[in-house]
């Protein structure tokens, strides 16, 4: 028996995957060896952090508080307890700043640049995916991954750094250049900034080597650029002392400082100290100085110039993303190519 179809009824059209979700799929297949190691990186990286919030902070900061109550020279503490955990939290803190120039090197070299070289990148554009389209989602993958990978690591940082204040005596201060950024959200910035300088560096050269060497320059490029910057980025605090003090006193970050003249004028600071010792004394009345100042921002700016810091890592990385795609659309256009363009 053979079964009619309805008249004005017509069959259900066939469902076509979509190319975006193909292409994801392809980008984590053929990424997999990256997306395990970022996976045992992060892995690591927070069981250091979760260990170093709880049982390190604990055993050192009790180490510490059998050391302050010490009175005799040969007064017994754990002295391990205390070394273990500044070697550590300093290599946790190095691990993330450096985590930028790791995704800027396998940025350029593998996702984008071997494929670039290879023609892989090509061959993809002949299946129905746009130049741009491909881009795009290369990017957003990994970007995805960093952004919340590289995001709950600093949270961790932070948390463990915050518990350790007040109760251990020699952790870092929050001025560290290390601490600074591995404490907030300049870490996901220029994490983002890596990949981005990675796919201008892979579509420029199409070639993996020299684009792995000059995503990697150019993110210590950047990183350097915000360091030398940063202490500019927001309205500084100044502190008068007095002559008698041996140095000007900084609150935390120190953009300027030296001596002030009796009309106001700034000296640079001749590293005598106080002016008790009688040579200092007259060094000090030779050049009209009255007060020592110092141009700094104290713990309350980390915040502010974190913030604005970040902003301007992410405006750079949207500038470096719109040159990458017009470059793109320069060499291919904008639609797919065909075999024979690709071949």
């Amino acid at each position: 028996m053979t079964t009619l179809t309805a008249p004005g009824t017509t069959a259900a059209p066939t469902r076509r995957p979509s190319a975006t979700r193909g292409l994801v799929r392809t980008v984590l297949l053929l990424h997999r060896p990256a997306l395990y190691l970022w996976a045992g990186l992060f892995i690591a990286l927070a069981a250091l952090l979760l260990w170093l919030y709880g049982p390190a902070t604990d055993a050192a900061a009790a180490a510490w508080r059998e050391y302050d109550r010490c009175t005799k020279a040969t007064c017994a503490y754990d002295q391990d307890a205390i070394l273990r955990y500044k070697s550590y939290s300093q290599y946790a803190s190095l691990a993330l700043t450096f985590l930028p120039f790791l995704v800027a090197a396998w940025a350029g070299a593998s996702l984008i640049g071997r494929e670039m070289e290879t023609g892989t990148a090509q061959l993809a554009w002949t299946q129905s995916v746009s130049p741009a389209r491909w881009l795009a989602v290369k990017l957003a993958v990994p970007a995805a991954l960093v952004t919340v990978g590289t995001s709950v690591l600093v949270v961790l940082h932070r948390q463990m750094w915050v518990r350790g204040q007040g109760r251990i005596d020699n952790t870092k201060s929050w001025t560290d250049t290390f601490v600074f950024h591995a404490n907030g959200p300049t870490t996901v910035a220029l994490a983002l900034s890596g990949l981005a300088v990675g796919a201008l560096a892979g579509i420029t050269l199409r070639g993996s080597l020299s684009a792995l060497v000059m995503s990697v320059v150019c993110t210590v490029g950047v990183r350097a650029a915000l360091g030398l910057a940063l202490p500019y980025l927001w309205p500084t605090v100044r502190t008068v002392t007095s002559l008698t003090h041996d140095r000007p006193t900084s609150l935390g970050i120190t953009v300027h400082d030296g001596l002030l003249t009796s009309t106001g004028a700034r000296l640079p600071d001749p590293l005598c100290g106080s002016s008790h010792n009688s040579e200092c004394g007259a060094i000090y009345h030779r050049l009209d100085a009255v007060s020592f100042y110092t141009d700094s921002h104290p713990q309350s700016h980390y915040w502010p110039l974190q913030l604005v810091a970040t902003g301007l890592v992410l405006a750079l990385t949207a500038v470096v993303l719109l040159v990458t795609f017009r470059l793109l659309k320069r060499g291919t256009g904008s639609a797919p190519l065909t075999k024979g363009a690709a071949l």
